[in-house]
């Protein structure tokens, strides 16, 4: 059954319709075509498609003319599902061969790990042909720090702090994005909030339940209204003051370390998909690790790396 933060990323997507070919052009530096409209029309690939396979969402580029120039399938993966490797390539073909036009999937995957996994190639056969799937994950969205910027780009700012939100900068990146709701209507802005707040972890919830806490304490006004309400509601309950000093630290820690462990298996995890074979020393360099951010780079690096020197680089 599809989450909420499912559903949220899909309308996100839907009440934006040219956020997809934006993303391409600007992320991706894809040549999309030029167009004068983009819509979304998920209703017509129901048609297409057995009801085994249903997308989350078809959107269709036209030009000036009315002609159709590409028609861009959105999926949302927030866990590594085999059968999408089979029903993407469906999407691909069923639609071009019905649409007459260049037809792309697009994958949104806030996690490193299965962002990796989704952006691998999916040969069709024999390695006569394939089809490359472009996964909007950590390694290509941007991390929004500056308000200004994530203001002009709220979309983004949001899936910004969704994918870097319990990273090293995360603190920034939550900051602006939600700073950047107070732009929208109150309806969107606090579905949102919601999609940020369950993408982070107990430690970054605790430390924005804090600063909240703490600008409210002195005054300081610099959170929409919604956003004070919504973590009052049962998330700063009991919380005293004393707990503005920080997190126990054994408490943190231990936070930290399962973090780390869940870092590490997911990287071994997608060197065993790539078949690469570790060395003593390798194995010992990953287990030894401390370092999110360094994990986080070593996970982006395992696609299109052929060695594990490679990825470890």
């Amino acid at each position: 059954m599809p989450t909420l933060e499912h559903n949220a990323l899909v309308e996100m997507f839907r009440d934006q319709p040219a956020l997809a070919p934006r993303l391409l052009a600007t992320l991706f530096h894809v040549e999309v075509p030029p167009h004068a409209s983009a819509a979304v029309v998920e209703s017509s690939l129901d048609q297409l498609l057995p009801v085994e396979f249903r997308a989350d969402l078809v959107l269709e580029l036209r030009d000036a003319s009315g002609a159709l120039v590409l028609a861009i399938v959105l999926e949302v993966q927030r866990d590594m599902d085999p059968n999408k490797k089979f029903s993407w390539p469906t999407y691909v073909t069923v639609v071009r061969a019905r649409k007459r036009c260049c037809t792309v999937v697009l994958v949104v995957a806030p996690d490193a790990g299965v962002a990796a996994w989704a952006a691998e190639s999916i040969d069709l056969g024999l390695g006569l042909g394939h089809v490359a799937p472009l996964v909007l994950g950590p390694a290509v969205v941007p991390e929004i720090t500056d308000p200004d910027e994530a203001e002009a780009e709220t979309e983004l700012a949001v899936l910004s702090a969704v994918a870097h939100g319990n990273g090293p900068n995360g603190r920034a990146v939550v900051l602006a994005a939600l700073a950047a709701l107070g732009r929208l209507d109150q309806e969107h802005a606090m579905v949102y909030f919601q999609l940020i707040w369950n993408a982070l972890r107990e430690p970054m919830r605790q430390a924005l339940e804090a600063l909240v806490m703490e600008r409210q304490i002195e005054g300081e006004a610099t959170f929409p209204p919604f956003v004070q309400k919504l973590i009052d509601r049962g998330k700063l309950e009991g919380m005293r003051e004393g707990k503005l000093e920080g997190m126990r630290e054994g408490e943190l820690k231990g936070m930290r370390e399962g973090e780390l462990k869940g870092k590490r298996d997911t990287l071994l995890r997608l060197l065993a998909r790539a078949r690469m074979v570790l060395s003593e020393n390798e194995s010992a360099r990953i287990q030894a690790c401390t370092d999110i951010a360094t994990l986080d780079r070593w996970i982006d690096n395992v696609l299109g790396a052929k060695t594990a020197a490679e990825v470890l680089s």
